[in-house]
């Protein structure tokens, strides 16, 4: 087939062109595909980081999108349309992932000939943070689709609540595998000046409200001497309201490693090789890439029962899930997972369920999908 791919792609970072990368190179092995991206994703006034685009410290796959849609400017509109239908794609796919992308996404879709079935890969529907125009926006784009691939039970829920007559396939968010091997658990410690003893909890990724740092800041005030929390991750929001709390913790003794800016993604494997559990504290959420991290890594997570987090693990086998969206509920799980040794038998449950979550078995799904529409 011929497939156009509209989306974030290198030089911008982050973890949707992460994603889009992995998926265009399944995809490139069977099919014809072009890669188009944004001459601007984001006004730098509404980009809550310090950079959108790749530093030399970035893992970047370069891959080779022509840069057309600035997302801000209409006039860019009609001349991506005309690029992509130059090429006669069978399939335009795009990801979305909030509803500022709505107007520029589905005003390209939906100047498609008919041959061109228009499938969206969203990662979520009705967003964390909710405003008064996203339902708007959102069924403007969803009307300009043909069909939807959803990662989890929770987008699928907000899919169907909009679009109730959608087209629509449910498959989980593969594993990222593009950040490398493991490191050797030890050598990874002493990067970062971690005793090779110590319980070690990892909460990684953007720190935004919804993310839930306060609830395992919270938590961790329960912690004996020989746990350490790493915290890395750039901040998406103001940092100040965690800071009393972080200091709290420090003047008390508690073992913190705190990493609060962007993460490199060489810096990814020694976080993970260190770590003896992910904790994903989330009050809300749809998935999570930094799920599928983890899982690359042979990490255990403990998550809350919150949106699409419990599809992530089995609990009892690949993770926990704990009993509610509570400080004390994190640690009575955080307290089983290594009174009862887990870490191990955990490991060996995740590395059983690769071959399922792979990027090939997703490109796939999606050519099969798209002759169904």
């Amino acid at each position: 087939m011929t497939i156009a791919y509209l989306s974030t792609f290198y030089p911008y970072r982050g973890g949707i062109a992460q994603f889009n990368a992995s998926l265009y190179r399944a995809l490139e092995k069977e099919h014809q595909i072009k890669a188009f991206t944004f001459t601007r994703q984001y006004p730098e006034f509404l980009f809550p980081g310090k950079t959108q685009m790749v530093t030399e410290k970035d893992n970047a796959d370069k891959i080779p999108a022509e840069r057309l849609l600035d997302t801000v400017n209409p006039l860019t509109l009609g001349a991506t349309a005309k690029a992509i239908k130059n090429i006669e794609p069978d399939i335009l796919l795009m990801k979305y992932w909030m509803p500022f992308f709505a107007p520029s996404l589905g005003a390209v879709a939906g100047k498609m000939e008919k041959t061109t079935k228009r499938i969206a890969i969203l990662d979520n529907v009705i967003p964390h943070e909710k405003h008064f125009y996203d339902i708007p926006l959102t069924k403007y784009f969803l009307n300009r689709c043909d069909g939807f691939v959803v990662m989890s039970e929770s987008v699928k829920k907000d899919l169907l609540s909009l679009k109730p007559d959608a087209k629509y396939i449910l498959h989980q968010h593969p594993y990222y595998d593009h950040f490398g091997n493991k490191e050797e658990i030890t050598a990874a410690r002493q990067k970062l000046n971690i005793g090779k003893d110590q319980k070690v909890l990892l909460f990684f990724g953007f720190i935004r409200g919804y993310k839930g740092l306060d609830i395992l800041l919270e938590a961790f005030k329960n912690a004996p001497s020989d746990y350490t929390l790493v915290i890395a991750g750039e901040p998406y929001e103001d940092f100040e309201k965690y800071q009393p709390a972080l200091d709290a913790l420090k003047a008390q003794g508690k073992n913190i490693v705190d990493l609060i800016r962007y993460i490199d993604d060489n810096e990814v494997p020694t976080l993970f090789s260190a770590s003896d559990v992910c904790v994903l504290s989330y009050k809300s959420a749809t998935q999570s890439g930094i799920a599928s991290i983890a899982m690359h890594f042979d990490l255990p997570m403990i998550v809350t029962n919150v949106g699409g987090l419990p599809e992530e693990v089995e609990n009892g086998k690949t993770g926990m899930i704990t009993e509610e969206v509570a400080a004390v509920a994190v640690w009575k799980s955080v307290e089983q997972y290594f009174q009862g040794n887990l870490k191990s038998t955990f490991q060996q449950n995740i590395a059983a369920t690769k071959q399922q979550r792979s990027w090939k078995n997703l490109a796939d799904k999606v050519v099969e999908f798209s002759k169904t529409i």
